[in-house]
C-alpha cells in the first residue's frame, strides 16, 4: 500500500494514500472539531467547522473531504483557522437556544464543548430567530428543531436503511430545516422510532423521551447489549444510574445494521424493572398496547397454532 508523508502542526505524519486530512490528524492525536462527520458515512463536508490551513491553498479547506498529499503542510489551529471556527460557532449560536442548564444534552453536546474551547460566549449576529414548535408527538423521541444545527447526520443515518428515509432537508435559506414528508409531525410520519437519529445527533435537537429529567450525561453508566430478536445482532446500550436501570438506547449504527424499536423495547423489557410502556400507532394515534403485541408475539403464536 502506497503512503504519503505530510506535516501537521510541525509534526511529520505518514498515512496511506487516500486518507483525509481529518483522519490523518486524528490518527496523530491532533484535535480537529467536527459536527457533520460520521465515521460510517464520511465525506459530507457540510458544517465546515473542521477547516484547516494548507500552505499554498487559496482558502481554508474542509479536512474531512480533502485527501492528504505528499509534502503537504497543514496547520489546524492557526489564527485564521481559529477565527473561522469562531465565526461558524457565532452563526450557529445566532439561532440556537441558550438553555444549556436544563438541556438534556448538557455535558455531551459538541456545540457546548466547542464554544467553551474557542471562548465563544454569545453571537454578534442579530436578526430573525427561528421559532419551530417542539415536536413531542412521538412517544419515544423529542424533536426540537430550534436546536438543530443542520449537520445532516440524522438524515444520512436514516437514509442508510433501505426503504426508510423518513426525514430530509426541506425549504431553503433561513427556513431550512430537517423535516418529515409534508412537514408532518414525527408521529404522523413513517418513523419506526429506531432512534438511529438520536444516537448521531451532536446537539440537543433529538433526545430520548424516556430519559428526560432522569439522568445527566455524566451520570450515565452504559453497558453494551446485543439484540437476539433476529440475526442482525444490533447493539444497544443499557443505561443506568447508581445501579438502577433507566432504559435502553441505540448505539451508532455502523455496518448498515437497521436497528428497530422491537429490539430496543425487547431489551428494555428484559433488563429494566420498570420498562416504559410500549405504544403502537392505531388509526393514526399512538396507544398503549400489551408487550406481547408490541413485540409481535401474538402474531407468532397465531402462526404456530
Amino acid at each position: 500500500m502506497s503512503t504519503v508523508a505530510l506535516t501537521i502542526n510541525g509534526q511529520t505524519v505518514t498515512v496511506p494514500k487516500g486518507t483525509t486530512l481529518l483522519k490523518a490528524a486524528l490518527g496523530a492525536d491532533i484535535f480537529i472539531p467536527t459536527f457533520c462527520q460520521d465515521e460510517y458515512k464520511p465525506g459530507y463536508g457540510g458544517c465546515r467547522i473542521c477547516v484547516v490551513e494548507v500552505k499554498g491553498a487559496r482558502a481554508l479547506v474542509a479536512s474531512c473531504v480533502i485527501e492528504a498529499a505528499e509534502g503537504m503542510v497543514v496547520e489546524t489551529e492557526s489564527p485564521q483557522v481559529v477565527e473561522a471556527r469562531k465565526m461558524i460557532l457565532e452563526l450557529m449560536l445566532a439561532n440556537h437556544p441558550l438553555d444549556c442548564l436544563t438541556c438534556e444534552k448538557a455535558g455531551d453536546c459538541r456545540l457546548q464543548d466547542y464554544t467553551f474551547r474557542y471562548d465563544v460566549k454569545s453571537s454578534s449576529f442579530g436578526g430573525a430567530k427561528k421559532d419551530f414548535e417542539l415536536d413531542e408527538s412521538n412517544p419515544y423521541i423529542t424533536r426540537d428543531m430550534n436546536k438543530c444545527i443542520l449537520c445532516g447526520k440524522c438524515v444520512r443515518t436514516c437514509q442508510d436503511v433501505e426503504d426508510r428515509a423518513v426525514i430530509n432537508f426541506a425549504y431553503r435559506g433561513f427556513k431550512t430545516k430537517v423535516s418529515t414528508a409534508m412537514d408532518s409531525s414525527l408521529a404522523e410520519s413513517t418513523c419506526v422510532a429506531c432512534s438511529r437519529c438520536v444516537t448521531v445527533c451532536p446537539v440537543g435537537a433529538l433526545t430520548y423521551k424516556s430519559l428526560s429529567g432522569k439522568v445527566r450525561s455524566w451520570e450515565m453508566q452504559k453497558e453494551q447489549v446485543t439484540c437476539t430478536f433476529c440475526d442482525a445482532g444490533c447493539h444497544f446500550d443499557l443505561v443506568s444510574k447508581a445501579g438502577k436501570t433507566l432504559g435502553v438506547v441505540a448505539k451508532a449504527s455502523g455496518e448498515g445494521r437497521p436497528l428497530c424499536l422491537k429490539g430496543r423495547l425487547g431489551l428494555e423489557l428484559r433488563h429494566n424493572d420498570q420498562p416504559m410502556k410500549p405504544m403502537m400507532k392505531k388509526d393514526g394515534q399512538f396507544v398503549e398496547v400489551p408487550w406481547a403485541e408490541a413485540l409481535g408475539l401474538d402474531d407468532l403464536m397465531d402462526k404456530l397454532k
